[in-house]
């Protein structure tokens, strides 16, 4: 397992970024749960912000590609508008206890 951060490196509505061994990945707590994917939209293999530890649309209650305005669930994944509604983000499993937030790549 990989350490990401901090559990409190990552507040309630908020998203952020990680590199690690060259594979972008992105976390966002939604309702104290934590999400993982791989940051790589569906329609064409882009990263989804257009600025650092920006995922979220305005009302944080869902991931936004930034490139092409595709919508996708929180706590799925699943891309429900835009031009790869249907498809979804690539899950990272992970993990969360007191020590951080985890990933298992």
């Amino acid at each position: 397992m990989i350490r990401l951060c901090a559990p409190h490196e990552l507040a309630e509505a908020h998203s952020r970024g990680f590199v690690i061994d060259e594979l972008q990945l992105f976390a966002v707590r939604k309702d104290g749960d934590v999400f993982v994917y791989r940051n790589r939209c569906p329609h064409r293999g882009v990263a989804l912000e257009w600025q650092a530890d920006q995922f979220l649309d305005d009302s944080a209650s869902l991931i936004r590609c930034a490139r092409h305005g595709a919508l996708f669930l929180i706590d799925s994944g699943e891309c429900v508008a835009g031009p790869c509604e249907g498809d979804a983000l690539q899950v990272i499993s992970s993990k969360e206890d007191a020590d951080g937030i985890w990933v298992d790549l």
